[in-house]
């Protein structure tokens, strides 16, 4: 049966792993925009070695799980001289996996770019530098905004998969807790809740967002 008192009694120790959950989401989230862009513009390279070897790369990430990943990062890098906390291996294993899907998102809005653009650019004696910066990117990456808002909520509710290299977020947090009370029905629920009430609101914004940027182009 439920019981309010021990709900209250468990909710702030819970709620206070909240903040660790939306710290390795923002912070793997910078991380995957940043390498998503990156491995974009790798791929668009016209030096063949340097798009096979990207190509590979990404495949390899996007096609392997992201908890395989996270244990390689968390337990074997310490093998080669490279230990990791558990959050900084946590937001690097989220940046890695999801900059390659975010790779794509940019692919399709830089696909988007009318051809006319490039021919404009190489009018202007653009630099290759100066026509992404100043033509290309800011055309391509509006449009694609609600998608990677949506992978940003997903990357939320992946966060408890970090709990698998010993990062206590509010998933490891809740079931603690119910190892400790042998209850877990009200610190599952609180965690669900939680989840609920920041990934709900968020999916409406960024659907809101759809909209607003579908209605300009």
């Amino acid at each position: 049966m439920w019981d309010w008192n021990y709900a209250l009694d468990i909710l702030p120790d819970i709620a206070s792993a909240l903040w660790i959950t939306i710290g390795a989401t923002l912070a793997g989230f910078v991380l995957a925009l940043v390498l998503g862009l990156i491995w974009t513009l790798l791929l668009q390279s016209d030096n063949k070695i340097l798009h096979a070897i990207t190509n590979g790369i990404v495949s390899f990430i996007r096609n392997t799980p992201l908890l395989v990943q996270l244990y390689f990062i968390f337990y074997v890098f310490p093998q080669f001289g490279l230990t990791l906390d558990p959050f900084t291996a946590g937001v690097i294993g989220l940046g890695m996996h999801y900059s390659t899907y975010l790779s794509e998102v940019y692919r399709s809005g830089i696909d988007s770019v009318g051809q006319d653009q490039w021919e404009v650019a190489t009018a202007l004696n653009f630099t290759r530098r100066k026509t992404w910066t100043r033509i290309i990117l800011p055309q391509a990456i509006p449009p694609v905004i609600p998608v990677i808002g949506n992978y940003f909520i997903t990357m939320f509710k992946e966060t408890p998969l970090l709990s698998a290299i010993t990062l206590v977020e509010i998933l490891q947090t809740a079931q603690d807790i119910g190892a400790g009370t042998f209850r877990y029905t009200e610190p599952l629920t609180i965690v669900g809740i939680l989840f609920l009430a920041l990934s709900y609101p968020a999916s409406i914004a960024i659907r809101r967002l759809e909209n607003k940027i579908a209605a300009r182009y």
